[in-house]
C-alpha cells in the first residue's frame, strides 16, 4: 500500500525551521522532497548545534529523508533551472521574506505561469499582505506580538517564551495542512493554489480562549503558572519527590478525586461543589491540596489516581520522555544512521494511518548538493554535457 502523498513531488526552498518542518511532515506522508540549497553553504541550520562529530543534529532532525540539489538562484541559469524544476513538481514551499522570490523573478505569478497546477506555499513572519508583511521575523518576535508570551509563565514574572519554537512549528503544521488541502482542491478543479501562512496569524489562532476571556473580563489574561484559567484543580503539584499534574476536568472527576485522597469534607464543602465554585475559591482550595499532596511520592499518587480513574501524570524531563513506554509503543522514537554523527534518535511520525507503514528508522539527511546530478537526470532528463554546462555557468 502506498503512502497518501506518494507521487507528489515537492520543491523545497526553505531553510532553518518553519519551512523544513513542514516539508518533513510532507515527507513522512509520502511526498518526495527536493531540497534546494545554496552551493557551498546550504541551509543555515547546518551550522546550528548541537553537533556530534562536526555534524548538526538540529539539521538531521528535520531534514532526514530529503534529497539536496545545490542551485545558485542569483545566476540566470540557476533561475531557469528552478523554473524547469517547478514545471515537474506538484508543490513549491518557501519561507523567504515576502518579496524575495519576486525580486529573483521566481514569485508565484512566474511559477504559476510555468505550471498552472502548482501549489505554491509560502511561510513568513507576517504574511504576504498587510502593512507589516515585509518585516523580518523570528519565533520569539511572533510569540511576543501574538500574545503567547503574555499568558505564559507565572504571575508577576517577566514575559516567558514557550520552551520550544512554537511560532515556527505551528506555522509549519498550518502550512502542511494548507498544502494537503490545496492538493485536494486541485483534484477537484485541476488548478493550483497559493498558500500564504503567517507565523503571527498562527499564534493568534492558538490562543484558545484568551480572546473571549478578555471580552468577558475586560482585562487582558495574565500568566497563571501551570493552572487552567477556568478549570480547578487542573495544574502541577509537588509530591514529596518531585512534580506531577492533575486534571480534574469536571465535577464527576472531582468526586473521584475526593474519594481517592479520602477527603469527603472537600466534596461537601459548598465552596468546592462545582467547577465554577472551585475556580472562584481557588485560593482556598489549592493550598489545602498542596499540603496534602506533598505527603506521598509521585509514584504513590499516580498509582492511586490511576486506580481511581483520575487523570494524572508525571512532569517528565526529556530523559524520562525518551523512556516512555507509550511513546515507544507508538513508534515515536526512530533512528537515523548518519555516516558522521552515528545513530541519532529523532521523533517518529505522529500522524498514524493504515496507509503509512511504521518503520523504526528514517533515511539520513543529505549533504549539500548530494543529489544534484541524479535530480537533473531523473527529473529533468538532462545529459552529462548539459549538467557540465550548468556547472561552468555557476548555476549548480
Amino acid at each position: 500500500m502506498s503512502k497518501p502523498l506518494e507521487g507528489i513531488r515537492v520543491l523545497d526552498l526553505t531553510r532553518v525551521l518553519a519551512g523544513p518542518f513542514c516539508t518533513m511532515m510532507l515527507s513522512d506522508l509520502g511526498a518526495e522532497i527536493i531540497k534546494v540549497e545554496v552551493p557551498g553553504t546550504g541551509d543555515d541550520s547546518r551550522a546550528f548545534g548541537p553537533f556530534r562529530n562536526g555534524k548538526s543534529l538540529y539539521f538531521i532532525n528535520i531534514n532526514r529523508g530529503k534529497e539536496s540539489i545545490a542551485i545558485d538562484l542569483k545566476t540566470e541559469a540557476g533561475k531557469k533551472l528552478l523554473v524547469d524544476l517547478a514545471r515537474k513538481c506538484d508543490v513549491v514551499v518557501e519561507n523567504f521574506r515576502p518579496g524575495t522570490m519576486e525580486k529573483l523573478g521566481l514569485g508565484w505569478e512566474t511559477l504559476k505561469a510555468a505550471n498552472p497546477r502548482l501549489i505554491y506555499a509560502a511561510v513568513s513572519g507576517f504574511g504576504h499582505t498587510g502593512p507589516d508583511s515585509t518585516r523580518p521575523a523570528y519565533d520569539i518576535l511572533v510569540q511576543a506580538m501574538g500574545g503567547v508570551m503574555s499568558i505564559t509563565g507565572w504571575p508577576e514574572s517577566p514575559p516567558t517564551r514557550v520552551g520550544m519554537s512554537l511560532g515556527d512549528i505551528t506555522a509549519a503544521i498550518f502550512c502542511a495542512t494548507g498544502v494537503t488541502t490545496a492538493l485536494y482542491h486541485r483534484e477537484k478543479t485541476g488548478v493550483g493554489e497559493k498558500v500564504d501562512i503567517a507565523m503571527l496569524d498562527c499564534q493568534l489562532s492558538i490562543l484558545e480562549n484568551a480572546l473571549v476571556r478578555y471580552q468577558v473580563d475586560g482585562k487582558p489574561p495574565a500568566p497563571m503558572g501551570t493552572r487552567h484559567p477556568t478549570i480547578t484543580p487542573f495544574q502541577a503539584f509537588r509530591a514529596s519527590d518531585g512534580w506531577f499534574v492533575i486534571g480534574v476536568g469536571n465535577d464527576v472527576l472531582w468526586k473521584k478525586f475526593c474519594d481517592v485522597v479520602k477527603r469527603p469534607d472537600l466534596l461537601v464543602d459548598p465552596r468546592f461543589t462545582t467547577n465554577g465554585d472551585r475556580t472562584k475559591h481557588y485560593d482556598d482550595l489549592i493550598p489545602e491540596l498542596e499540603r496534602m499532596l506533598e505527603t506521598r511520592t509521585i509514584e504513590e499518587w499516580l498509582a492511586m489516581f490511576e486506580k481511581g480513574s483520575v487523570p494524572a501524570a508525571p512532569v517528565n524531563t526529556v530523559d524520562k520522555v525518551m523512556k516512555n513506554r507509550q511513546l515507544a509503543a507508538r513508534n515515536m522514537f526512530v533512528t537515523v544512521e548518519d555516516e558522521e554523527a552515528g545513530s541519532v534518535t529523532i521523533p517518529g511520525n505522529p500522524i498514524k494511518m493504515e496507509s503509512i507503514p511504521e518503520s523504526p528508522s528514517r533515511p539520513p539527511a543529505p549533504s549539500i548538493g548530494e543529489h544534484t546530478e541524479s535530480i537533473l537526470k531523473t527529473v529533468l532528463g538532462l545529459a552529462d554535457d548539459a549538467i557540465s554546462r550548468l556547472r561552468e555557468e555557476g548555476a549548480i
